[in-house]
């Protein structure tokens, strides 16, 4: 697997399916990391983490559009909801490629608390798109995606 980490570049030719994680990065736990362990043994994937080692409030705008130019590179974008955390922003990024038809898989944690707002939400933008309840299971679900 290849991991790479804002503020890293992807590069014009990844070599292999992309997998961008998408969901909270501020005030919940890093669940990146545990999503990028269960990828290590993919060799052809490159893993895309929008959650930085450092972060500088300085950097927002910089922030805000490498992760606008990498979930649209990515060929399966993985939407984790943790629990303590509304996310906005993830919200509206999984509105945004919800209707613009990306592939994508979504999980949220049982407890997190807009869990029905993205269960319904869901079931009308993309009817039968399962909503799951582990991180396990939402990456096992991306990576049957990616094939």
């Amino acid at each position: 697997m290849r991991y790479i980490e804002a503020p890293a570049e992807l590069g014009p030719d990844s070599g292999g399916p992309v997998l961008f994680l998408a969901g909270g990065i501020t005030n919940c736990p890093n669940w990146q990391a545990e999503a990028a362990e269960m990828l290590r043994a993919e060799p052809d994937l490159a893993v895309i983490n929008p959650r930085r080692t450092v972060y500088d409030q300085d950097a927002a705008v910089e922030q805000i559009t490498w992760e606008h130019t990498h979930l649209h590179r990515a060929d399966v974008i993985l939407f984790w909801f943790t629990s303590g955390s509304l996310q906005p922003i993830a919200l509206y990024e999984l509105g945004v490629h919800a209707t613009r038809g990306a592939p994508i898989v979504v999980g949220t944690d049982p407890d997190y608390p807009r869990r029905l707002d993205v269960e319904v939400q869901l079931s009308l933008a993309r009817p039968g798109l399962p909503v799951h309840r582990t991180l396990a299971a939402t990456v096992a679900a991306a990576r049957d995606l990616l094939g």
